[in-house]
C-alpha cells in the first residue's frame, strides 16, 4: 500500500486554494534582479509606524523569553477605552484574519453555510471550505454587496455573513441606513461579521457607527486590524468586538497565546498616536487624489473607492500590464482571482511613488 496523503484530508481541504498575497520586494529581486522597486500590492501605509510603536517594540524585545500576556490585558483595556467598550468584548487575534477565522471555527460546523459577496476579501471563502461548510458567493452590484440578494441567499444552514465595509479589493462602501435594514431583517441566530480593516480612512457621513450598533443587534460582530493605517501589518495584530457572551466562546477557541508581546506593545503604542493616524489620513487623502487625477489622464476607469487604494479598469485582460510593470519595479496587485481580470488594484503610495507607477502604466499601456 502506498501513502496517499490526500486520502487523510479533512473535509473542504482538498478544494482549497492558497492565499495569494502580494508579490513582496524580495521576490521580485529574486526573480528579475531589479532593485530599487516600490510595492504598492498590499494596501499597506506607506508612512509606515508610528516611532512611538517601534520604540514600544523594542522595548518589548527585552522581555521576549518570557511568554505574553494571553489575555492581552493592557490592549484590551486601551482599545476599550478608546472604543468606549468593556475588555470583555474585544477578542485579540494575530491579524484580523486570525478573528475571522476563529469566528468560522466557533460557530460554523461541517455543511454548514456562510454568505459573502462576489468580489469579497478572498478569505472568507478560504476559510468556510476548510471547515467543510459551504459558501455561498451572492454576486455583486456596482462591485459592491448586494445586501438584498444576501438576505435572499440565507437558508436555515446559514451560520455566518460576511461584510467587507469598505470592500476589498473594490473600495465600496456601505451606508449605515442600509447596514441597519439588513441586520433588522436577518433572522437572530444568524451572525453578522462585518470587515471594518480600512475604516479609518472612510470620509463619507452616511458611513455607520457599527460597534455602536452592537449593543442593538447581539448577532453583529465587528473586526478591525493594525495593518492598514496603523502600519503594523508585519507584527500581525487586529481585534474583533462583539457581545461578552460571543467573545467568551471565541476565548475558547483561541489559542493561548496567539498575539506575541512586541505586537501587543506596538499596537498600544500606536493606538495613543494619534497625529501619526491623522498624518497617514491626509496622505492617504492627497495621494488617492492624485492617483485618481492621473489614471483619468490615461484615459482609464476606476471603482470608486474610499479605502487606500484604488482598483483600476483597463478594459483589457491586465496579467501582460501587470508583467510589464513588475519589470520597470513597480508592484501592484493582479485581481483576476477575484473574478476581475482586466482591473488591477493599486495602493496609494507616497507621493514620488504614485508618480512613478503613473509614468510606468503610461509606458506599458498599448498606444
Amino acid at each position: 500500500m502506498t501513502f496517499d496523503v490526500r486520502s487523510l484530508l479533512a473535509p473542504g481541504v482538498e478544494s482549497l486554494g492558497a492565499y495569494q498575497p502580494g508579490k513582496p520586494l524580495s521576490e521580485l529581486v529574486r526573480e528579475y534582479g531589479i532593485d530599487g522597486a516600490i510595492k504598492l500590492a498590499s494596501n499597506e501605509n506607506p508612512l509606515g509606524p508610528s516611532p512611538h510603536a517601534i520604540e514600544a517594540a523594542r522595548a518589548a524585545l527585552a522581555d521576549v523569553a518570557r511568554y505574553p500576556d494571553g489575555r492581552g490585558y493592557a490592549l484590551k483595556r486601551a482599545l476599550a477605552e478608546r472604543l468606549t467598550l468593556t475588555p470583555s468584548q474585544i477578542t485579540l487575534g494575530n491579524g484580523s484574519n486570525d478573528v475571522l477565522e476563529l469566528l468560522v471555527r466557533t460557530f460554523v460546523s461541517r455543511d454548514a453555510e456562510a454568505v459573502m459577496s462576489q468580489h469579497a476579501f478572498g478569505m472568507y471563502e478560504l476559510i468556510v471550505r476548510a471547515v467543510g461548510a459551504r459558501p455561498v458567493i451572492v454576486p455583486a452590484r456596482d462591485w459592491g454587496h448586494d445586501l438584498d440578494a444576501m438576505q435572499h441567499a440565507i437558508t436555515a444552514r446559514t451560520r455566518l455573513v460576511f461584510i467587507a465595509n469598505p470592500n476589498n479589493p473594490t473600495g465600496t462602501w456601505i451606508a449605515a441606513d442600509d447596514l441597519v435594514r439588513f441586520l433588522t431583517a436577518l433572522a437572530p441566530q444568524v451572525l453578522t461579521v462585518v470587515d471594518e480593516a480600512y475604516f479609518e480612512y472612510v470620509n463619507e457621513p452616511a458611513y455607520p457607527d457599527t460597534i455602536g450598533l452592537i449593543a442593538r443587534f447581539p448577532n453583529l460582530i465587528v473586526t478591525r486590524t493594525f495593518s492598514k493605517v496603523y502600519g503594523l501589518a508585519g507584527l500581525r495584530i487586529g481585534y474583533g468586538i462583539s457581545r461578552p457572551e460571543v467573545a467568551a466562546y471565541l476565548d475558547r477557541v483561541r489559542q493561548p497565546f496567539n498575539v506575541n508581546s512586541i505586537a501587543a506593545a506596538a499596537a498600544e503604542a500606536a493606538l495613543a498616536d494619534r497625529d501619526h493616524v491623522a498624518r497617514s489620513i491626509e496622505l492617504n487623502r492627497t495621494g488617492m487624489r492624485q492617483l485618481r487625477e492621473g489614471i483619468e489622464r490615461l484615459g482609464l476607469g476606476s471603482i470608486p473607492s474610499v479605502a487606500n487604494f484604488l482598483t483600476i479598469d483597463l478594459g483589457f485582460p491586465a496579467a501582460s500590464v501587470y508583467e510589464a510593470l513588475l519589470r520597470l519595479g513597480v508592484i501592484v496587485r493582479p485581481v483576476a482571482n477575484y473574478g476581475m481580470p482586466n482591473h488591477l488594484r493599486v495602493t496609494v503610495g507616497l507621493p514620488e511613488e504614485n508618480v512613478r507607477f503613473l509614468q510606468a502604466l503610461s509606458k506599458v499601456l498599448p498606444h
